[in-house]
């Protein structure tokens, strides 16, 4: 499956329609800034705090890395924390906290270190999916918390704006009630330490365990950081009897139940993509990225 991917970006996600809305009113009450224990002295609490944006979709690494710069430490002091942090992961984790630095915005100090920061966003992801809607909603569909943040972390990768994400996630159910591969290029790209709108058909043939296309089921750990969004569409899906996506221009993601109405968005997503291509070729030293598509 594919969507338009564009590096990194920000979506405006306060408001939704249909299933989404009563989750969605139950998660947002909780507010979007996360107060961390950071001012400890007098002179710290005279102290105007930063602030750290960590958007939805971020992998570890590059969390990793936006501590790092908001701190002013070392590359790699924020990795390194995270392996002695004893942060409050699930078993299923093994200690890999991707899925569960909770896209936020965190208040920063001059005294602030990355086992903190850390610490505040494993904290606020485990709150989100414990919230009754999401708790009740993973049970309804025989997932664990874990398993929630990983259906929802190919969903916020997946989708090609907010509104689509409960379409996405019905596609994710449906493959796997069916025992079909999720066949999901955002776990491929994950396996790859890449973001491309490409894939190769050699490619979905690598041996990874994050490699949809070749084993069945959830891939064993979640790819990116997902949001409440991305949360709540895991559990409360569109209805619908869809199996493929493609988008076929930015806005327009098409959904399909049968292999071959999938065909036909394809077709029209590569006219429309030779139709750009040719553009891009006669704008000299010009260069745009454009969508991409499989047909599988």
């Amino acid at each position: 499956m594919r969507h338009e991917y564009r590096p990194p970006r920000r979506r405006s996600r306060l408001t939704r329609r249909g299933r989404l809305a009563l989750f969605l009113g139950m998660l947002l009450a909780t507010g979007a800034l996360i107060a961390v224990p950071l001012l400890r002295g007098a002179d710290e609490a005279a102290e105007k705090p930063r602030h750290l944006l960590v958007p939805e979709g971020r992998r570890a690494p590059e969390v990793y890395a936006a501590i790092d710069r908001v701190l002013g430490l070392p590359a790699g002091s924020a990795k390194a924390a995270a392996a002695t942090a004893a942060l409050d992961l699930p078993a299923e984790a093994k200690g890999n906290p991707e899925g569960f630095l909770f896209p936020a915005t965190y208040p920063v100090t001059s005294r602030t270190t990355p086992a903190e920061l850390l610490t505040a966003m494993v904290r606020t992801a485990n709150e989100k999916l414990a919230t009754k809607a999401v708790a009740d909603g993973a049970r309804a569909h025989g997932m664990t918390p874990y398993q929630t943040a990983t259906l929802a972390s190919i969903v916020e990768a997946e989708a090609d704006s907010a509104a689509d994400m409960g379409k996405v996630a019905r596609v994710v159910h449906n493959r796997l009630a069916r025992s079909m591969p999720l066949q999901m290029d955002s776990t491929l790209n994950y396996a790859l330490n890449r973001h491309t709108v490409d894939t190769k058909l050699g490619e979905t043939r690598i041996d990874s365990p994050f490699n949809t296309y070749r084993r069945q089921g959830l891939p064993p750990a979640p790819i990116d950081s997902p949001g409440l969004q991305a949360m709540a569409a895991a559990v409360a899906p569109t209805p619908g009897d869809w199996l493929y996506f493609v988008t076929v221009k930015p806005g327009d993601t098409r959904f399909s139940a049968t292999y071959a109405a999938h065909r036909k968005h394809v077709a029209e997503f590569n006219r429309l993509r030779a139709t750009a291509d040719a553009g891009t070729r006669m704008v000299a030293g010009r260069a745009q990225q454009q969508p991409g598509a499989r047909t599988d």
